[in-house]
């Protein structure tokens, strides 16, 4: 499925979805034939066997299971475990112009998207840390980011 047809009930799961499929494209096939399968221009690239990775950073893009989720017993077992409310979706170890990563709030599109209190003191924290941080409404947001970010210093 294409990243469109992922975020199509437009919860904050869909858009987090799509942008790990469009992600995935990226990772073997670059940031231009991605955006081109999504846009519905071609077909699903294929993996060949020994492949190289074009953006070999987004190996280790990764989902942040961050508090909320669930029922009060696994929410209980999740905060157990060291999961916290307010932490961020997402993160790309990347070190980037002077960041050594940068964290993505993700919500869905909308009218009114705010952060909780958590969500404001996480990303306040982080970047006295030096990391990036950033809120973006939907996977298209998300997606620009990512690609403005890991070619940040590159020249044209």
């Amino acid at each position: 499925m294409r990243p469109a047809q992922l975020a199509k009930s437009n919860s904050e799961h869909s858009h987090q979805t799509a942008l790990f499929a469009w992600c995935a494209v990226a990772r073997w096939h670059g940031f231009e034939k991605a955006n081109a399968w999504a846009a519905g221009d071609i077909e699903m690239p294929q993996y060949v066997e020994g492949m190289v990775e074009a953006v070999p950073d987004l190996r280790w893009f990764h989902a942040v299971h961050n508090q909320g989720h669930g029922d009060k017993i696994r929410g209980n077992m999740a905060k157990a475990e060291g999961v916290r409310k307010g932490v961020a979706d997402t993160f790309l170890p990347a070190r980037r112009n002077g960041w050594p990563g940068l964290y993505i709030e993700l919500k869905k599109p909308g009218k009114g998207k705010t952060l909780s209190k958590e969500q404001i003191e996480f990303g306040v924290y982080v970047k006295e840390q030096g990391y990036g941080w950033i809120m973006c409404e939907g996977w298209e947001s998300a997606r620009d980011v990512l690609i403005q970010y890991l070619t940040w210093g590159e020249q044209p």
